[in-house]
């Protein structure tokens, strides 16, 4: 439909057939919001079909659309002119378009800032889309799109034919990653306990899913699929020269979540580095310290060099304190006030208990050594020390113990007079 067609149907509406289209258009909503309300009841709010508000999820303008097209086709055998709902059957039809690769690419990708310049880049296109197809300029455009051409070697690609393979791509690489989506959310979690292989079968769902979603856009645009096989040897040759190191990195991830040396929530200490595993990517992991940091290493490195897992075979995790107290404390007593600091605390395990060692003689007293052992160190240790060090400074003060200041003696002593001799003071 050309713009003079468009103009030539909006002298032909009459104010009788309007206001029929607007009442089927309101029956339309209104019966499009019962059925995406009654089929929502008890669904996750982060769902895809029905969202937080059951009109913000997929099922609502999908739905909309049907009915809507499907009066319109009735309306037009009984009247000439069809309006609102010709407008409206664009509208949803863009709403679908950008409701589906938001929700899904929000699902998938909740931490992403890209996801909002996509989401805002698919809305212009979209609505640019529908106004050119509601004023009858869309087949002209696309029309003088087809007439540009680019050259690709001996072939010649409209301009309109690459657009068309980018939306058609785009749009199978985001219902593939919907499926992967859905698989892992409805079985996975049912199905797989273990969070390290949930988070690689996902991941190779999803890489699997992808590549062939990839590979149906691109035949379906109409690429030949064996001189992908060029590109095949010169992405190996790339990643055996240049990009090896980010081929480690992607290997040594899928190797860690198939071997499960290190898993997701492990604290581990790295280097000097030390925290809690809050997510396993492919190329890198993330650790997270007690006091906030958070650290991105890379996987190779967790694959080739030392790594301390300090809960893979035991939750329980020691901590210790010294103090140093004066020759004349008893040490029972000392002992006593060591290990009821310790107990006080709720974060401290009574199995096994905590208990003080006398551990050596120093100059100043004897020193004492508290070991006491936690179940969570990602919550910190130096704050259950310094409680307890606090608890153990008023029990020894209470029991009038010492704690004995450093004492060092300063001898003086005089030089010969033959060494001091010709030595005199200068001036």
């Amino acid at each position: 439909m050309r713009f003079d067609d468009f103009l030539d149907r909006l002298r032909l509406v009459r104010m009788g057939g309007l206001w029929i289209e607007l009442a089927v258009l309101a029956g339309c909503l209104a019966l499009a919001w019962g059925l995406s309300r009654w089929s929502g009841r008890g669904q996750p709010r982060d769902s895809i079909w029905f969202g937080e508000r059951t009109f913000d999820g997929l099922l609502f303008p999908l739905l909309s659309l049907v009915f809507v097209d499907l009066a319109r086709r009735v309306m037009l055998d009984h009247q000439v002119v069809v309006v609102v709902l010709r407008i409206a059957v664009s509208v949803f039809a863009s709403l679908v378009a950008i409701r589906l690769i938001a929700r899904v690419l929000r699902a998938v990708f909740p931490a992403s800032a890209l996801v909002g310049l996509v989401e805002r880049t698919v809305s212009w296109i979209a609505w640019a889309g529908a106004v050119l197809w509601i004023v009858g300029l869309l087949p002209p455009v696309l029309a003088e799109l087809d007439r540009v051409t680019l050259a690709f070697g001996k072939d010649r690609v409209s301009l309109r034919t690459i657009m068309e393979g980018t939306l058609s791509a785009g749009l199978v690489m985001v219902i593939a990653l919907w499926v992967a989506a859905t698989i892992e959310k409805r079985i996975l979690r049912e199905a797989v306990s273990d969070l390290s292989m949930r988070k690689v079968a996902s991941n190779a769902i999803r890489a699997f899913l992808l590549l062939v979603g990839l590979l149906f856009a691109l035949s379906a645009v109409g690429v030949d699929l064996t001189a992908l096989s060029v590109l095949g040897g010169a992405l190996g040759v790339g990643l055996g020269f240049g990009l090896q190191k980010l081929a480690a990195n992607y290997v040594s991830g899928f190797v860690i979540l198939l071997e499960r040396s290190i898993r997701i929530g492990d604290n581990v200490k790295i280097d000097s580095f030390e925290g809690r595993i809050t997510d396993i990517k492919t190329r890198y992991t993330l650790v997270r310290a007690g006091n906030g940091r958070e650290a991105i290493v890379p996987n190779e490195s967790l694959i080739t060099s030392r790594v301390e897992n300090l809960s893979l075979a035991d939750r329980k995790f020691n901590i210790t304190t010294a103090i140093v107290v004066g020759y004349r404390s008893e040490v029972a007593q000392v002992q006593a006030i060591l290990v009821a600091a310790a107990t006080a605390q709720p974060r401290v395990m009574t199995e096994p208990a905590p208990v003080a060692f006398l551990t050596t003689f120093t100059p100043d007293g004897i020193e004492f050594t508290l070991h006491f052992w936690i179940a969570d160190p990602d919550k910190g240790k130096d704050n259950v020390r310094s409680a307890i060090n606090i608890a153990i400074l008023e029990g020894l003060r209470a029991a009038r113990i010492e704690i004995p200041f450093a004492q060092r003696v300063l001898r003086v002593e005089s030089l010969p007079r033959d060494f001091t001799a010709g030595h005199e003071a200068p001036l």
